[in-house]
């Protein structure tokens, strides 16, 4: 029997006005008031109750297609569903719940690091705040751990498995590109797998640098499948996807067998049009009537422990690989020409980072300089700030201080210290990866990442007196923009971001 894992990653980046809280009007999105709504309409909610069409094109069943995939929700896009869709969003933790029942113990749903930051291009706190507010936003929504984290742009180094390691993530899924070297568990001869050669059929064991007795467990996605169903026409018909399932599988091998497919979420019914009656009848009928065992990864991985080691890239200058990007993670590092066209450069992607990172630091040493009146330990209680972030109670602050204070806090040191969390936040999300993925720097994921550092110089002016804006300006202003009349990203932002701020 052939094992079959369809993965979706379901996400969108923050979209909230920082001074809001909300999404404003985006016109590019009509029909709807802005793009979570249309997608919410065109993907996320018509999987909760995807139509089965008979020969008459009348509607003989619903299937809630997340009890049948394996998924992650971005914890933001979550929060937003829960907020403004509760019965969609009931209806995902449901499938959840079902689907522990169904497989053993093993849910379909897996953790997203919080949000979405290219985790190898990250400092080693981000990193491991990342991970953490990821588990335990899973857990609040989920009710139960995560066993596994989708990785953003499944961007990934060897510090990256380091932290999921020490956090106790059980596995994670990568692409086939990733992998450098394999070899049997206990064996010292290491195979070559480079040239992307390695067998997707069967999960990995990788193992820490730090402490060789530890590893997490690796999958890598059938590249050849995926990309069938995210760019082809594979999902136009049921009998098509099982005719490529088929075709993916390996007809002599004895053993068992995985093909596991990932793709983004919102392949199926926003990027294609009634996709997810596609995915519903081929999971409800097709599949099992042609004898396809489906599964989730952490049930896969009860079942069959890994029999190989694998070693991954290390990427330029350690800085690891992604799915996204041929030059390792150099897309959101530099113009290395994915995201291009019309003749565009994306020479700005390098300044950006360079200046947001430097306003990261920044930020670091106004929160470890005030935070240490607050905070037994600064990095502890930003990691614990999650709980607050999840739910914002008396009872919540009680105990979230009563563990995180160096003291009895009055209530204008509990303002300044929740502020300073604050800040922050608001420090991860203007990282967003969206920020450097298209071509132009006063794109709207670009200038949504801006809004987000504006808010933290912003609030850290009212902690401190201290403004941080003009040298960010100075440093921001050699991002070129390939808009005359933005000129740079000091333009882009002084055009762009500045009168949302004044109109807020």
């Amino acid at each position: 029997m052939i094992n079959i894992c369809i993965h979706g990653h379901f996400y969108q980046p923050p979209r909230e006005n920082p001074w809001t809280g909300e999404i404003e009007l985006q016109p590019s999105a009509k029909p709807y008031h802005d793009w979570n709504e249309r997608i919410f309409h065109e993907c996320y909610e018509p999987n909760s109750e995807a139509e089965i069409i008979d020969d008459k094109g009348e509607v003989v069943s619903l299937v809630n297609n997340y009890e049948l995939i394996d998924f992650n929700f971005g914890p933001t896009l979550l929060a937003w569903i829960r907020n403004k869709h509760p019965e969609t969003y009931d209806k995902i933790i449901e499938a959840d719940r079902i689907s522990v029942n169904n497989h053993n113990g093993h849910g379909n749903a897996i953790a997203m690091c919080y949000s979405h930051m290219i985790m190898p291009l990250a400092n080693l706190n981000d990193k491991i705040t990342q991970v953490k507010w990821a588990l335990a936003d899973f857990k609040y929504h989920f009710g139960r751990s995560s066993e596994g984290i989708w990785l953003p742009e499944t961007a990934c180094n060897q510090e990256t498995l380091e932290v999921l390691i020490s956090e106790g993530v059980k596995y994670t899924i990568l692409d086939t590109s990733q992998a450098a070297f394999i070899r049997k568990i206990g064996n010292n001869d290491l195979t070559d797998v480079t040239d992307g050669s390695i067998n997707p059929k069967m999960p990995y064991r990788c193992y820490s640098e730090l402490h060789p007795d530890r590893f997490i467990n690796i999958f890598f996605y059938d590249g050849p499948v995926s990309k069938s169903v995210a760019f082809d026409d594979v999902l136009k018909s049921s009998q098509n996807l099982l005719t490529k399932i088929f075709d993916a599988a390996d007809k002599i091998r004895n053993g068992p067998q995985l093909i596991s497919v990932a793709t983004d979420g919102e392949t199926f019914g926003h990027h294609k049009r009634h996709a997810e009656r596609t995915l519903a009848f081929f999971l409800r009928s097709l599949a099992p009537a042609n004898n396809l065992n489906i599964v989730n990864f952490g049930e896969y991985l009860e079942m069959f422990s890994p029999q190989f080691e694998v070693k991954l890239k290390p990427g330029e200058n350690g800085e690891g690989t992604s799915w996204s990007c041929p030059h390792g993670v150099q897309r959101w590092l530099a113009d290395c020409g994915c995201g291009g066209g019309d003749g565009w450069h994306q020479q700005w992607r390098k300044p950006l980072r360079d200046s947001l990172n430097w306003l990261r630091d920044q930020l670091i040493i106004i929160y470890e300089n005030l935070g240490s009146a607050f905070f037994a330990d600064v990095w502890k209680a930003r990691n614990d700030y999650i709980h607050l972030m999840l739910e914002d109670t008396f009872e919540g602050r009680i105990n979230f201080f009563t563990l995180n204070g160096i003291k009895t806090l009055s209530k204008t040191e509990i303002n300044a210290a929740i502020k300073l969390l604050e800040i922050q936040k608001n420090s991860m999300l203007m990282f967003t990866s969206c920020g450097w993925f298209f071509s132009e720097i006063s794109g709207i994921e670009t200038v949504k990442i801006l809004e987000y550092a504006s808010k933290a110089m912003e609030q850290a002016k009212e902690l401190t007196g201290i403004s941080l804006e003009s040298e960010f300006l100075k440093r921001l202003s050699q991002a070129e923009s390939n808009i005359p009349k933005f000129k740079n990203g000091k333009g882009v932002y002084l055009k762009l971001v500045i009168p949302k701020r004044m109109r807020t």
